[in-house]
């Protein structure tokens, strides 16, 4: 049984979200691409690499901190330097 000063509400679980340790802070652009008139220059590998995940995907806007038009600018970018084979489409192990 219950005691009787006891709240039943905190017998649950402390990890109320229920997904554990899934928020992270939100990742953001690095300052040279938060100048509104950057380009993203697709045959510049190491700056579009920072917008990859470690798996080839690319990073949605959320988390890479662009406006759209940037995160647009971007995703053009990526997509020609791997059709050309500068940035690859998938991870290597």
């Amino acid at each position: 049984m219950n005691k009787p000063d006891s709240n039943p509400m905190d017998d649950r679980d402390d990890d109320r979200d229920g997904g554990g340790d899934r928020r992270r802070g939100k990742k953001r652009a690095p300052s040279f691409a938060a100048d509104p008139d950057f380009v993203f220059d697709y045959k510049d590998a190491g700056t579009l690499r920072h917008f990859l995940t470690e798996r080839g995907k690319i990073v949605p806007r959320r988390i890479s901190g662009l406006n759209a038009t940037q995160q647009r600018r971007l995703t053009t970018a990526i997509k020609l330097a791997r059709k050309i084979a500068l940035v690859p489409y998938t991870a290597t192990k």
